[in-house]
């Protein structure tokens, strides 16, 4: 076989292994082409198309086969973790997209990069999970950000939107330097930015050890800004609030889950025998985002501020599975991943549920007053997610901080589990509080109309996921998650 022939095979072969993310990417290319030529009024086909597109990638990521496929110079890698994390991707934009087709137009932004953006962040997240290098995640990081941006500030006559998409780039770039500092260091010390060299090269001697570390706290920090992990969490209030709707719902969901799937391989993949290092900062990362998350909540009046508290506090929960550094760990990680993108979303589309007469969006806690007599069904779904989101018995969210604790617990971290325990308790008391408002106050002078029949749709299956009944799925989500762990180890 000739040199041409060899190079042709393995392109085909990296095609061929990369294939959810060419389809995407050619599909964000004849997306873009049709809304330049067609305008506006291509919103819904498009939005329609997004999901498509999402659905097809879906099909070729399922494989039967979870062995580890390395592709494009070894800079991409299919495994059971990618392939896990991806689905959860792609359902998280899908959900995203589906639920602004009659947002959009009733707030003055029915434009067609709306689905186009989104399946361009979405390439990047699938991108960030299968990386196999450290520039590889950086290019990924920066498409994904770089729609996410635009996104933020999509809502441009609002100038809520406007500022809210002009804090999220300051600092986003601000961290995508850091992040990029800490590539260049661990570059430098081991002379790789390829996760299996890394891996290898830390073990070779101290000093390169220590000069990595540096770069790996860098690195940390930057992709902590991602998952809005304090002390890097400041953006995650004001974009949430001044985002649009479904915006705030893509960030809070697809964007977290890509992010930490990112940070847990490059944790237990690259830097997995520096465990005892960056475990410290884990911790310290945890225990400081339950707390904010719990406190910072109590005094918020905006349901949106509220759920980006709440979001802070969950990812907090999640760094406990991190923290432990075992494969129970990393697949209590995945399992509470799966669990919050659910939960999430359906709060998200129960508060788009919340519209005025005229179709103003209703967010103020106050709005929700007396929600149960007027929106019985509505009040109960969100009553739902939020009780979920606390993680109360027995409601299926119990089980993702029950897997996590677990997992602390058998890596002889019970402190940090009981630290857990105690803010999960102070977390409760906002949720409790939104749920009181909603049941028992009397009914608000504003009255709420309630969403589509799609979103009513999605926000019942959420809601059903999320109630006892989810308990049926707890065999095969807890399987398939123990599977994807296995990726790392």
């Amino acid at each position: 076989m000739s040199a041409v022939e060899a190079a042709i095979e393995t392109l085909a072969q990296s095609l061929s292994i990369g294939a959810p993310e060419v389809v995407l990417a050619a599909g964000s290319l004849v997306m873009l082409m049709i809304g330049a030529f067609r305008g506006d009024r291509s919103l819904a086909g498009l939005s329609w198309a997004a999901v498509i597109l999402f659905g097809a990638a879906a099909v070729l990521v399922i494989d039967d086969s979870p062995a580890r496929v390395l592709a494009w110079n070894s800079l991409y890698v299919a495994d059971a973790l990618s392939a896990y994390l991806k689905i959860l991707i792609l359902l998280g934009g899908a959900v995203s997209v589906l639920m602004a087709i009659p947002h959009l137009p009733r707030i003055g932004s029915a434009r067609f990069e709306y689905p186009v953006l989104i399946v361009l962040a979405v390439l990047g997240m699938c991108i960030m999970v299968s990386a196999n290098n450290l520039l590889a995640l950086y290019i990924g990081l920066e498409l994904m950000s770089l729609a996410s941006y635009v996104l933020a500030a999509f809502h441009r006559d609002d100038r809520r939107s406007s500022e809210a998409g002009l804090k999220y780039f300051v600092l986003g770039a601000l961290s995508s330097g850091v992040l990029l500092y800490g590539v260049s260091l661990v570059y430098g010390f081991v002379g790789s930015t390829d996760f299996t060299a890394i891996a290898a090269g830390l073990s070779a001697g101290t000093e390169r050890n220590l000069g990595a570390l540096f770069g790996l706290v860098f690195v940390l920090a930057g992709l902590a800004f991602k998952v809005s992990a304090v002390p890097f969490h400041m953006w995650t209030p004001d974009v949430y609030e001044g985002s649009p709707t479904p915006v705030a719902a893509f960030l809070a969901s697809a964007s977290k889950i890509a992010s930490m799937g990112l940070l847990l391989r490059v944790a237990m993949d690259a830097f997995g025998g520096m465990a005892a290092d960056w475990r410290q900062i884990v911790i310290f990362m945890s225990i400081a985002s339950m707390l904010l998350g719990a406190v910072g909540a109590i005094g918020q009046s905006n349901i949106k501020r509220l759920l980006a508290y709440s979001s802070i506090n969950n990812i907090g929960f999640v760094l406990i599975g991190l923290a432990a550094a075992t494969a129970q760990g990393a697949s209590a990680v995945l399992f509470y991943l799966a669990l919050y993108l659910v939960m999430t979303l359906g709060a998200f589309l129960c508060v788009l549920a919340l519209t005025d007469a005229d179709g103003r969006p209703l967010e103020s806690i106050d709005d929700v007053a007396g929600l149960a007599r007027t929106r019985p069904w509505l009040a109960t779904a969100l009553a739902i997610f939020m009780l979920s989101l606390a993680g109360l018995p027995p409601l299926f969210g119990f089980m993702a901080k029950l897997a996590v604790f677990n997992a602390a617990v058998a890596a002889n971290l019970w402190p940090l589990a009981v630290i857990g325990v105690l803010a999960s308790v102070v977390a409760a008391y906002y949720y409790l509080r939104l749920v009181k408002v909603m049941f028992f106050d009397a009914p608000s002078d504003v009255p709420v109309t309630g969403g589509t029949r799609l979103n009513g749709a999605m926000m019942a299956a959420a809601a059903i996921f999320c109630s006892p009944i989810g308990y049926l799925l707890l065999g095969p989500l807890s399987a398939a998650s123990r599977l994807a762990a296995k990726s790392l180890f």
